[in-house]
């Protein structure tokens, strides 16, 4: 009978030593697989430092940049891809190696110039004066564009602008001095009757021809 509690009790005890390796060894394989990388980004063929190239992990939306000297240093797994960008460089990219050894994996990557070759563009300088003045005039416009300039420029179109666009600064400040100087010029005294001023009558003329008083609507 003792034997038998014996038993039980040591297998028992294996039950539960399981779960507790298995927590112990689960951190220590997440750890192996943590790789820092580390390196510098220089051109290939001066070997000067590259700043503020990016170093991105592919599919995975992480990474960093180098610093002014080109350096840079970022947590990776391995087995990942590294890719190297910058304007100017082509891509480049390297795989981290999933039997490498140790945590620490160290590049040194050469970026290869990316040349882009633009259209051919000739520029052709206005000989004269005169011939300058000539093609500007005769240049094609659009029909709309005139319409566009008519309507813009009509005199309707600028006393809608002037009613509907608030005063700026100077305006304003112009409007009050204007209306403070005419109260202190006839202070103590009735103002002018402007239905007999002639000068009011061919204002108010001036602007009924233009249509000022007609309904916007």
């Amino acid at each position: 009978m003792k034997k038998t509690l014996i038993l039980i009790f040591i297998a028992f005890l294996g039950l539960l030593s399981k779960p507790l390796v298995a927590q112990q060894t689960a951190p220590n394989i997440y750890r192996d697989s943590v790789v820092q990388l580390y390196g510098v980004v220089m051109t290939a063929d001066s070997l000067k430092a590259i700043p503020y190239a990016s170093v991105v992990v592919q599919h995975k939306g992480r990474g960093t940049i180098t610093n002014n000297d080109g350096v840079f240093s970022i947590a990776v797994n391995k087995g990942e891809h590294i890719t190297f960008t910058c304007i100017g460089f082509k891509d480049r990219t390297i795989l981290i190696p999933k039997n490498l050894e140790g945590n620490q994996y160290s590049v040194i990557q050469l970026m290869v110039n990316d040349t882009n070759f633009l259209p051919a563009t000739i520029l052709k300088p206005r000989p004269t004066r005169a011939q300058f003045e000539r093609d500007f005039v005769n240049a094609k416009v659009d029909d709309d564009l005139y319409e566009t300039a008519r309507k813009n420029t009509s005199e309707s179109q600028k006393r809608i602008i002037l009613a509907s666009l608030p005063r700026d600064g100077k305006e304003a400040v112009g409007a009050s001095l204007t209306n403070q100087a005419s109260k202190y010029y006839y202070s103590g005294q009735l103002p002018p009757m402007n239905i007999l001023n002639p000068a009011a009558w061919k204002s108010f003329i001036d602007s009924w021809k233009r249509g000022d008083y007609k309904s916007k609507n």
